[in-house]
Order: structure tokens, then sequence, then C-alpha cells
């Protein structure tokens, strides 16, 4: 009975996984044959000949680096079962033990891998959406003009759902996907019947020929090719919603399958009709099934976009929880699942580029050529993570890990730099929008540091000043007093000015310091560690995954189990507020200086982001000289 329950768990969570989790990948047949043979950048002549190749370079592909890398290795790759490049990068620290400049190198790497997944971020809802609409001028020119206009339309109702979250809508996106994946199938099954030599293509032996026969332009139609995989690495960030087996099932029962039948069915079309170029999918639907295949692509292309924008909004979580992003405005939209939550600047700010995106590069052709840079980039990250796993995790011999991800490495730096010859045709934009995330992101967590070092220069030993207290004859009041700062051993700035100012001390005083792990969730049973000080004094380890939102209220009510019984309503959270002053010259360049006083400026509070009651919190302000 446990047995069937599982086995039906897994099955539902497979059809759950295939919107989340595959709906980037699975909207490719939309655009990406047509890139090859019909695209801006080098398009291939269509000759039997070079289809078969291309099929031939699909499929393997499609089995290298989606199939054996990615559902097959890299999803080992865990961190206590969240996936992407930030828990991934969190995994290589925790594991690795390298030198401090390994360190330094591993974290500006995973830096730049999620600065490029925020420029994939961008552009898959508007390549993805604008290449559905597009099928409309198939149905009848007349349509042309009103293609931007309706994929802005459908792009801002997408952003403006988001503040009500995914909980109800994601229901259905699994059985949508599902319905995807099988119309891709009936489509290239129909067109494989009429000619099913295209078969052939399975043999690794055509992709050699054509790669070894035309070597310029075999390398030029890689940046193509690699469109039908741009959804790989979305496909690990979202493993933490369900698991390994239900990805791993979902993939080789359904969307692989369907996939090369749909990319085999385009191939045998174009055999038979070279000009079906024009549009290769919508083509090889009947006339009278049209519209309600671009109906149905819209809504696969939605979902797709649905599971992109979430993912920015977790790896921004991320982010926030390691230190690289200040605070933000994280609300969560389910009760029941803790992966839901919505950021309003980041929705909003994402949603300015990517109309930005469709008015600038206006068609789908046009944006492919900026889409593959960032995917792959990412990539190769991964890749050289997921080796160094390999080795201190997984304790494989330096020799087999060789063995197994450096030709992996290879392909992905063959893809990477055929995509990076795209760079004027449009490759500029992941790029640029990557360097100015990552200097966001860096910008952060190197301006966090340098005020931490000034904080803790001027900070007094807390233990020195609980002793100094013993003969000073202060007033004791009623209640308990919460000190919030980064560093447990110092005395916290709001505790000094509020002993200044108000000459009180509370009955009980906490010195609480949230501490956020290289784990993506902590056991509420081991959530606090409580140590007293003093009579008066406790400090209070407060211990959080990098998934998790704060809540510190809730978080303290488990000192009880440790001996410190904290009322909740006569309770005052005390909290500095530091104002900056830039020391031009000094540790930071002047511009990045005047960035990260922009960027603590305009972060959210920590009130707000540690939840806490607003009518019990007081802020104390203090100047600081950077």
């Amino acid at each position: 009975m446990n047995n069937q329950t599982e086995s039906s768990s897994i099955a539902v969570l497979s059809v759950a996984a295939l919107g989340v989790v595959y709906g980037d990948i699975g909207t490719s047949p939309l655009y990406a044959m047509k890139e090859v043979f019909a695209g801006s950048h080098h398009p291939v002549p269509i000759t039997p000949d070079n289809v078969l190749g291309i099929l031939s370079l699909i499929f393997w592909s499609l089995i290298l680096v989606v199939s054996i890398k990615y559902v097959v290795l890299i999803l080992r790759a865990d961190n206590e079962g969240e996936g992407g490049i930030m828990a991934l990068m969190a995994l290589v620290l925790t594991k690795a033990k390298l030198t401090a400049r390994g360190n330094a190198t591993i974290i500006m790497l995973g830096l730049f891998g999620a600065a490029l997944f925020y420029g994939d971020g961008a552009i898959t809802p508007a390549i993805s959406v604008l290449s559905a609409i597009e099928g409309l001028e198939i149905a009848t020119p007349a349509f042309k003009p009103f293609v931007i206009p309706i994929t802005i339309g459908i792009l801002a109702a997408l952003f403006a759902v988001q503040k009500h979250g995914t909980a109800l809508v994601g229901i259905a996106f699994g059985p949508i996907t599902a319905l995807w994946f099988g119309v891709l199938a009936i489509l290239g099954i129909l067109q494989i019947a009429q000619h099913p030599a295209v078969l052939l293509a399975i043999s690794p032996t055509y992709a050699i020929a054509f790669l070894t026969s035309h070597a310029v332009l075999g390398f030029f139609s890689l940046g193509a090719v690699f469109l039908v995989l741009t959804g790989a690495e979305a496909l690990y960030a979202d493993m933490g919603h369900f698991g390994r087996k239900p990805i791993r099932l979902a993939w080789f029962c359904l969307v692989l399958p369907a996939l090369l039948l749909n990319y085999f069915g385009q191939g045998a079309l174009l055999l038979d009709n070279p000009t079906a170029i024009k549009n290769p999918f919508y083509l090889m639907a009947p006339t009278w099934a049209l519209y309600p295949l671009v109906i149905l692509a819209a809504a696969a292309t939605v979902i797709a976009s649905q599971a992109v924008i979430s993912g920015v909004y977790s790896i921004t979580r991320q982010a926030v929880q390691l230190g690289y992003a200040p605070h933000m405005d994280i609300r969560h939209t389910s009760a029941k699942q803790m992966g839901q939550i919505y950021l309003p600047g980041v929705n909003w700010a994402l949603f300015v580029v990517v109309v930005v995106l469709v008015l600038s590069f206006k068609s789908s052709t046009s944006l492919a050529a900026a889409y593959g840079i960032a995917v792959s980039g990412t990539m190769i990250v991964t890749t050289m993570f997921a080796f160094l796993v390999a080795q201190h995790e997984w304790h494989w011999s330096k020799l087999k890990t060789l063995a197994v991800f450096l030709p992996l490495l290879i392909v992905d730096i063959a893809f990477f730099s055929a995509n990076a010859v795209k760079i004027q045709d449009g490759g500029w934009f992941p790029l640029v929008f990557g360097a100015l995330v990552f200097t966001l992101l860096s910008t952060w967590k190197m301006g966090r540091e340098l005020l931490s070092t000034r904080l803790n220069a001027s900070a007094i030993p807390i233990r020195n000043f609980i002793d100094s207290l013993g003969t000073a004859g202060i007033t004791t009041v009623p209640g308990s007093a919460i000190f919030l700062t980064p560093n447990p051993d110092r005395v916290p700035n709001a505790l000094l000015h509020n002993l200044k100012h108000n000459k009180v001390l509370h009955e009980t005083n906490v010195i609480a310091t949230v501490v956020v792990l290289s784990m993506p969730r902590v056991p509420d049973s081991e959530r606090v560690l409580v140590e007293r000080l003093s009579e008066q004094f406790y400090n209070v380890k407060v211990f959080y995954g990098f998934t998790e939102q704060p809540d510190l209220p809730a978080a303290l009510e488990w000192c009880a189990v440790q001996g410190l019984a904290l009322d909740s309503m006569r309770m005052s959270y005390f909290l500095g507020r530091e104002t900056l002053v830039p020391k031009i010259g000094k540790a930071l360049a002047k511009w990045r200086e005047k960035l990260f006083v922009a960027m603590f400026r305009n972060s959210s509070t920590a009130a707000s982001y540690f939840g806490l009651p607003p009518n019990q919190v007081v802020e104390i302000g203090t100047q600081i000289t950077l």
C-alpha cells in the first residue's frame, strides 16, 4: 500500500513538474528549427543532408546536455534538495574546503552565473510569448501589426497577476503542459509517418558528417541548435519544488520523446517542403487546427514564462539570504507552499525590461540571437561547480571526475563560443544586463563587509560591557529588549545609544543575531541557540536556511525550550538605523561607494524583513563614515 501511495505521489508530482520545470524547454520547438535554417545569423541551407545533420545535432545535444548532464548528473548535486546556481555555489563553499582565494573565485563565478540567469529571466517571456503570437501571421498577414501589441498585453496580464500567487493557477499548469507535449508528439508523428527516413538522424554519424563537411557553418549553427537546450538550467533551479524522481520520470517518459518527435517532424516537413521554413512548427498543423494551436502555444509560453519569473524570485531571495542583495519586500502568496513568493520591486523591474526587449527586437528571430549566450554561460559555471561537488561530496577520483565532466565542459564551451559570435546581433544584451546585475550583487557584498568592519572597529566587547554595568546603578524597567546585531560578541550600537539617552536597561536584554546557513531549511527544533551571559543579558542566535523567510517573533518563541521565556506582548525590538557617509577614495571606488549607499538607502527596513510588529520597534539612528 505504501508503495502504491508513493508511486501515485510521484506520478502526481511528475505531472505538476511538467508546467513548472519543463515549461521553458517545452516551448523551444516554436522557434529553434526556424532559427537554424532561416535565422538572421548564418542560416543553414535546406538540403536533405543538412536537415539530417541538424536533427542529429539536436538529438545528441538533448541526450548529452539535458539527459546525461542535467537529469542524471546535476540533479544529484542538490543542496539539501534545493537546486540552482546559488544553492550549488553554497554547496561548493561548504564541501570543497578551498583557500580564501579559491572561495572568492567560487563566489565571483556563482554571482556571474546568477547574473546571467537574470538575463534568461528577461528574455524567456519575451521570446516565448512573441513566438507563439507570431503564429497568427501564418493564419493571415492581416494579424502582423497586432502581434507586438497582443504580446505586450499578454505579458502585462502575466506580471499583473503575480501578486496573487500561482497557488490556484498552478493546478492547471501540469495538465495544460501535458496536453502541449501530447500535441507536440502528435504533430511530429504525422509528419514522420510521411518521411520515416528522417529517423536515420538518430545516428551520430550524420552530426559528425555535417560538422566535418561544413566546419565554419557547422560551428555557427551550434548557436541556433543550442535553443533546444535553453530550459535545462531552469530544470535544475526548480528541483526543490518536486525532487529528482518526478523530474526524471517526466523527462524520460514524456518530455524528451515529445520534443524529439516534434523536431524530427519539423525536419520531415522541411524535406518535403523547404518553403515551410517560414514557420515549420505551425505549418505542421492542418489549417483548421491553427487557431487552437496558437491559443495552446500562448498558454504554454505563459506557463514557461511563469516558471522563469518564479525562478528569478527564488534566486533573488537566496541572494538576499546569503548576503548578496539588500533586504526586499518579499510576500508569501501561499500558506502551504513556502517557495511561492512575490517580490513587487523585482516583478515590475523585470516587466519593464521584458517590454523593452519586445519593442526593441520586434521578432522572435531577432531575440534568438540574444538568448543562448546567457544560458550557455550559466551552464559552464554549473558544470565547473558540479566538477567540485563530484570530487568533494561524491568522493569521485580525479580521473573519473575529469573523464565525466571534461567532455561536458567542452560541449558547454562550444555552445557558448558559437553564441558569443552573435554579440553584435543581440547577444550583447544578456552580457550587459548580467554585468549590471553582477555589479549590484558584488557591490552590496563588498559594501556590507566594509560596513561590518567599520561597526566592529568601534564596538565594545559584550562581556566587558556587562562587567562594567555592575557598579553603574542603572535603572531597570520591566519587559524584554531585543537588540538585533550581526556580531554577537560586540555591543549593538542601538543598546549603547538607548543606555546613553534613556538611562535605563530592561530586566531582560537579548542580543539577537540572525545566521543564514548554507542549507535550504533549518528544523524548528534547531532554530535558536541561547547563551546566558548574566542575570539580565542573553545571547540568542537564530538560524535560517537560504530559502527561508525570517520570522523573528516566531523564532524567539523557541527560546523557551532552552530556558528563556519571552512574553511577546512585553518585548521591544531595538534596531540600529545607520546613515552612511561616503569617504571617497578609500576602501571602495568612488562610483561603487555611491552605488552601495544608494542601495542601502533604498533597501527595505530590517523590521519588515524580519517580520517584527511595527508597534514594538524602536529605531535608533547612528552615522557611519565608510
